[in-house]
């Protein structure tokens, strides 16, 4: 079992592209900036290169996580790590991990699986995370509906890519 690091880097730009739509003035833009307390202007401001650049490798950061959470191989090689003949060709565990992914390899490997765990990280991570945040921010619940509902389907379709084609 290996990290995709193209499928990964790939998935990465989800949010990217995602953000454009989501936070476009026509779809949830509007509402998003006057529930932050922001202005056109406000917003005008920032080194953009530097901000594109580091939301891409957070983004790269996540699918990494996504990645190991979506495929359930990975776990199974978790387990295995603490044997490190599993590496070594012609060995018992080798072999036991070769006939295991012979078996087992494409199990849950569609997108729709991967887009349920997508889902439930959005819902069971990102809410918790931003919800409290929020809270403390003295930010409603319209704040909290846009910016969930922005990473529940951003890690929904991370899921499903990373999960269909890693």
């Amino acid at each position: 079992m290996e990290f995709n690091l193209v499928i990964t880097a790939l998935a990465a730009l989800i949010p990217m592209v995602l953000g454009f739509i989501w936070y476009n003035p026509k779809v949830f833009g509007t509402a998003w900036m006057n529930v932050c307390g922001f202005t056109e202007e406000d917003l005008k401001g920032g080194n953009m290169a530097l901000i594109f650049i580091l939301s891409y490798v957070l983004s790269f950061f996540l699918a990494s996580f996504v990645q190991t959470y979506v495929i359930h191989q990975f776990g199974v090689f978790q387990v295995l790590m603490e044997n490190p003949d599993v590496l070594v060709e012609g060995t018992e565990a080798y072999k036991y991990a070769q006939d295991f992914m012979a078996d087992h390899g494409d199990n849950f490997r569609t997108f729709k699986h991967g887009a349920l765990h997508g889902t439930m990280m959005g819902i069971l991570v990102a809410l918790p995370i931003l919800g409290t945040n929020a809270m403390f921010e003295r930010k409603g619940f319209k704040y909290i509906a846009i910016n969930v509902g922005y990473w529940t389907v951003c890690l929904a379709l991370m899921g499903g890519v990373i999960c269909q084609f890693a």
